[in-house]
């Protein structure tokens, strides 16, 4: 057993699991015990290392739930199997903390978290951008300072978003669910960038764009871009909502940055290093007039060097998901993922999981992301 402390959950149940942080909830625990599951949860706020979690994992584990601070690669499933392992599940949606290839090759079915954590990403992604153009942060910092000494036509001016242009790199949930409430809450026209330009969304805003002529608004339009550079050219808030791959690192660099507008405002509750986070630094330090929002960093925990100078950035520390429903939420889909893999239950993989969040227990794995490569069984 590793060095860290540990905690035991059903000591004397068939399937060992091990659990690499406390997660919150009650459900999770349920789901594991009734598949008769031994659980150990390290109980320390520390980061696990690779050593760490194979300690833990000893000559006999069956399962494992990781979390996207660990670099879960060939050393770690090669351990799980060699442990006699056949379950593993990430707690998040995102898994570029997991080289699906070694997960494969050693034929251990991956699970993750998506659909709980949708809308909680999208409203912090919404909380990054007023706070950011409104200068919330600074504007607390000068009332607490005792620094306000009345009203003037000049103070703390912001940023307004209502009747501009939305920009969303990647399309998916997360940016679908943002681009919504900024068009619908401020009238916005909306940008996207996405390898794939999506009918479903152009007719959400058509037709949302018909409701505002009924009420007597103005239009709003929906263009799916060609290039990031129109993108950033034509957007007032820009957001990225992709995820992170080979194609994805660095996506917004300098010269992205370069065409955005002097005043934009970009916010990133995706993953740190989509964006190039030491040209963020400079471009906030070299245009005064922008503004960005950082859920996510590119050296998680560390900044950049700068980064905490720069007072037109927002920053709050990679909690996007951190909702009571959403993180329970995610504990209850690992959980879901490694019983059902044990018990031999097929992956649910459709979009819709709110059966797995209340009342019986669904008899499948949630989400596994490698079914294809495992041969895994799916439902219908």
């Amino acid at each position: 057993m590793s060095a860290k402390e540990w905690r035991v959950v059903n000591p004397d149940g068939s399937n060992r699991v091990i659990v690499t942080k406390e997660l919150p909830g009650q459900r999770w625990l349920d789901i594991l015990l009734a598949a008769d599951c031994r659980l150990e949860i390290c109980t320390s706020p520390d980061i696990l290392s690779a050593g760490d979690i194979k300690e833990a994992m000893g000559p006999s584990c069956n399962g494992a739930i990781g979390q996207l601070t660990e670099d879960w690669g060939d050393e770690l499933f090669g351990a799980l199997k060699a442990a006699g392992g056949t379950a593993y599940s990430n707690y998040a949606v995102g898994f570029n903390n997991v080289d699906l290839a070694a997960a494969s090759r050693h034929g251990i079915p991956v699970g993750n978290t998506p659909g709980v954590l949708t809308e909680a990403t999208a409203e912090m992604c919404v909380a990054l951008a007023f706070a950011a153009a409104r200068r919330v942060p600074e504007a607390d910092v000068f009332m607490r300072g005792g620094q306000y000494n009345g009203w003037l036509p000049t103070l703390l001016l912001g940023e307004l978003f209502h009747g501009k242009t939305v920009g969303v790199i990647g399309m998916g949930r997360i940016g679908l669910s943002f681009a919504k409430m900024m068009a619908s809450a401020c009238h916005m026209n909306v940008m996207y960038y996405d390898p794939h330009c999506k009918l479903p969304v152009a007719e959400y805003f058509m037709a949302l764009s018909r409701f505002f002529i009924t009420q007597g608004e103005g239009p709003i339009t929906c263009t799916c871009c060609d290039s990031l550079q129109q993108l950033c050219e034509g957007s007032d808030l820009i957001s990225i909502n992709t995820i992170l791959n080979d194609e994805t690192h660095h996506l917004v660099d300098a010269q992205a940055l370069s065409w955005m507008k002097e005043n934009a405002v970009f916010i990133n509750a995706a993953r740190g290093p989509v964006m190039d986070e030491a040209a963020l630094v400079a471009h906030a330090k070299s245009h005064p007039g922008f503004k960005a929002g950082l859920d996510v960093f590119e050296d998680e925990p560390a900044m950049k060097p700068g980064l905490s100078e720069c007072r037109n950035i927002v920053m709050v520390p990679h909690i996007a998901s951190a909702t009571v429903y959403s993180r329970e939420g995610m504990a209850t889909l690992a959980a879901s993922n490694v019983a059902g893999m044990l018990q031999g239950f097929p992956a649910w993989n459709k979009a819709d999981i709110s059966g797995f969040l209340e009342g019986d227990f669904p008899k499948y794995a949630a989400s596994v992301v490698n079914a294809n490569e495992v041969g895994y069984p799916t439902a219908g």
